[in-house]
């Protein structure tokens, strides 16, 4: 069915409504060509029950609830509402679920740093259990009794010691005249009485998905659209030299070239630039594109070749650097050794690669934009289109499609603010599509990295120093200008808060410069941190002729809540959550290992012969472990056979989707240890496309992935970046279990055994 948006204003702030709280609800008519996703307008002038911005009750019972996180895959639009609807005491097969537009009023909606969950929860489960309390309120005075006394569940309030109820919607009506609940007064109900939460929850968007009927960036019709591609500079920085439109126009369907100009740096989440060829249809824009004749301008980036930086970075962690992390004397340590280990790791630059490429359509009217995009954070695309569109910002919206892979990328709205540059420039409404190849060489890419990593071990083995220098460009330099060393939080990353029982420990932070754009990737700096940290281990207990698993048990130490002091920091932002609530806790560490060890026989196999690696790390205030198995084929190429995952993420609330995310991080985490690389040559990415930035094919994967989620109550943390740190490591050390050959540089097939 063909279906158009209309969308009335959002009412301004939190709270704010007509008769009660503030929500929205889609209101769709047919229009013959268009097709768009169903989105959030305003229910002021609608009657029944709204609870914040999240929960709207009609008189006719129908729950609605609001999803301000975007949906992946990861299955968060069958999650928190969910749990919403447990607070309230909906029946679920009575609720409709609504994806809201970009809007402050949401607060934190950027789906990125696994903080859906853990960040948003609570103030979640308050919206439901304000409107329940409203409801009970009602029910109660009808009643003539305590509010205590009765209670909400299957879509009704109960009176159990009358046998009496009333319905939802019998209750709205009236209920909408009643302040809202807030702070305090708001009665969470115990965990326990969430019916869903820990069960294994359906993806509600599945049946859409499989049927060909979900709505993704891409998909987005409007009345009149062209589509447009880019020609984007290969080199960041680089401005065109001279272009001649004139071939591109000649292509049949080709309506328009128009130039966007090169943004100066530091380039944020701007447009690269070059010239947009716009058309009736995708395959006569690519054609277009294809006949453009551009000559481009050297760029100070055109001499970045990645083996000469890869000897930057390796000076750079072969002298001293900016100490981040310091406890005891590691010098004294080192002198004393009676045995040092040391090894460099080298991680390339990576791509996200998901399988949808970006695309947004947007419509710009005047003074008015309105968007549709496959976006992870909507409110960063809103900003980004009023600061570069000049506009008022109640004036532009942005919807929010199903996101067919993002991984961090799709929360960089460049491509967003590309297509409405364009559709301003032709006064139409555009669809910017990226291709494969233009997702692959014009990323925000995973920064490449050095390490280098020394440790003391005196006479009966035990560490007694231990120096860990990290080098990489920053993130921050996708901000800021003259920026050559991570921050706090890029470091936080394995390097500041891995538990190290050891005496004496030093981290130090070499300067780096970016010469392309660096940006967040699923796991972050865990990725590099984890892979050098893990491997290290691994080596050390390879000098100790000792049992990895014993060695990284000894290193991490006792059972124990880990101090700023111990760590030998002054503080640790900790993801942007308190460190009492979640503190550095090596029994939640060592449960993982030793859990994932026993799930996969760990000593029993080993013994048998077979060549397993393990590794472990703490992320997103989550704990993963990681076993591996590997085997050599008839060509001496690597596989792994099989892997085991364990997870302590806290309170879980969707089993299923957890289970999936996890086996899901395996997958990544293998294509990362086999293949994961974008290198460049005379300032250009090499690579474009999955030919030649492979990632792991279905033959490639383990044959079974075992997934475990310890149970916990405890406060919960990420899920969907906490697995892939530790695959890698533990694929390498297996591989040097079954060959003997230590692998430091990323990726395997790099050294002949992929």
């Amino acid at each position: 069915m063909s279906v158009v948006l209309v969308r009335r204003s959002f009412l301004a702030g939190l709270g704010l409504a007509l008769g009660g709280l503030a929500l929205g609800i889609a209101d769709d008519a047919s229009a013959a060509g268009t097709t768009v996703p169903p989105s959030v307008a305003t229910a002021g002038a609608a009657t029944g029950l709204h609870s914040g911005v999240w929960v709207h009750i009609a008189p006719d019972g129908l729950v609605s609830i609001v999803c301000a996180r975007s949906e992946m895959g990861q299955g968060v639009r069958s999650t928190l509402p969910v749990v919403i609807a447990d607070e309230l005491g909906a029946d679920m097969a009575k609720v409709k679920i609504l994806q809201a537009d970009g809007d402050k009023a949401y607060g934190d909606q950027n789906t990125d740093g696994s903080s859906s969950v853990r960040k948003g929860l609570d103030d979640l489960r308050k919206a439901g259990a304000a409107a329940r309390m409203m409801l009970i309120a009602v029910a109660a005075k009808r009643w003539k009794v305590k509010p205590e006394a009765c209670t909400a569940h299957d879509h009704q309030v109960f009176h159990a010691a009358s046998s009496r109820s009333f319905k939802f919607g019998e209750l709205v009506e009236e209920a909408s005249d009643l302040p809202v609940p807030s702070g305090k007064d708001v009665k969470l109900r115990p965990m326990s009485e969430l019916r869903h939460v820990g069960t294994e929850l359906p993806l509600l968007d599945a049946p859409g998905i499989v049927k060909g009927a979900a709505i993704f960036g891409a998909d987005v019709r409007l009345p009149g659209m062209l589509i447009a591609v880019m020609a984007r500079p290969p080199i960041v920085g680089a401005k065109m030299a001279r272009f001649d439109a004139k071939r591109a126009l000649a292509v049949p369907g080709v309506k328009r070239v128009v130039e966007i100009a090169a943004p100066a740096a530091p380039y944020g989440f701007k447009s690269l630039g070059g010239l947009a060829v716009v058309a009736t249809s995708t395959w006569a824009a690519m054609l277009g594109r294809a006949a453009l004749d551009i000559e481009w301008a050297r760029s100070d980036n055109a001499t970045y070749d990645s083996t000469a930086f890869r000897e930057e970075l390796r000076a750079a962690v072969n002298k001293p650097g900016k100490v981040v992390r310091h406890v005891g004397d590691v010098d004294a340590a080192l002198a004393a050794a009676v045995t040092k280990v040391e090894a460099e790791y080298h991680v390339p630059h990576l791509a996200h690669a998901p399988m949808e490429p970006p695309a947004a359509v947007a419509r710009v009217d005047g003074d008015h934009c309105e968007v549709w995009a496959s976006t992870q954070n909507p409110q960063a695309a809103k900003d980004e289109l009023v600061k570069t569109l000049g506009l008022d910002a109640k004036n532009v919206t942005v919807h929010v499609t199903l996101v067919g892979g993002g991984f961090g990328r799709k929360s960089k709205p460049d491509y967003v603010v590309e297509a409405a540059l364009v559709s301003r420039a032709v006064g139409a409404p555009v669809r910017m599509q990226w291709t494969r190849e233009d997702d692959v060489q014009h990323d925000y890419l995973h920064t490449v990295s050095a390490q280098r990593l020394t440790a003391s071990l005196d006479a009966s083995g035990k560490v007694t120093g231990w120096l860990h220098r990290t080098a990489f460009p920053s993130i921050g330099s996708l901000f800021a200008p003259g920026v050559t060393h991570a921050d706090e939080g890029q470091l936080q990353q394995g390097v500041l808060d891995f538990p190290l029982a050891i005496p004496s420990v030093r981290a130090e932070n070499g300067e780096a410069v970016a010469h392309a754009r660096i940006g967040w990737m699923r796991s972050v700096c865990n990725i590099q941190h984890a892979f050098a940290i893990g491997s290290f281990i691994d080596e050390i207990a390879a000098a100790k002729k000792a049992d990895p698993r014993d060695t990284l048990l000894e290193i991490i130490g006792p059972p124990r809540i880990v101090s700023t002091a111990e760590l030998g920091v002054d503080k640790l932002s900790n993801y942007g959550a308190p460190l009492d609530k979640h503190p550095v806790d090596t029994a939640r560490l060592r449960r993982v290992i030793e859990r994932v060890t026993d799930l996969s026989r760990w000593s029993e196999q080993r013994k048998q012969g077979r060549a397993l690696g393990l590794a472990a790390h703490r992320s997103f205030l989550s704990y993963a472990a990681v076993v591996a198995a590997v085997s050599l084929d008839a060509k001496g190429k690597v596989h792994v056979d099989e892997a085991w995952i364990v997870l302590d993420a806290g309170q879980i609330l969707n089993r299923e989707r957890v289970r999936s995310q996890l086996e899901g991080a395996v997958i990544f985490g293998v294509s990362i240890a086999l293949h994961g690389a974008i290198t460049f040559r005379n300032g250009a990415v090499e690579q474009s496309n999955f030919r030649d930035y492979q990632v792991a094919r279905i033959g490639e994967a383990p044959r079974e992935i075992h997934v475990e989620i310890i149970a916990s109550d405890g406060p919960s943390g990420g899920v969907g970046e906490p697995g892939v740190p530790p695959v890698a490591p533990a694929i390498l050390n297996a591989v040097f279990a079954l060959t003997g050959k230590r692998i430091r540089d990323l990726p395997l097939d790099r050294a002949g055994l992929a």
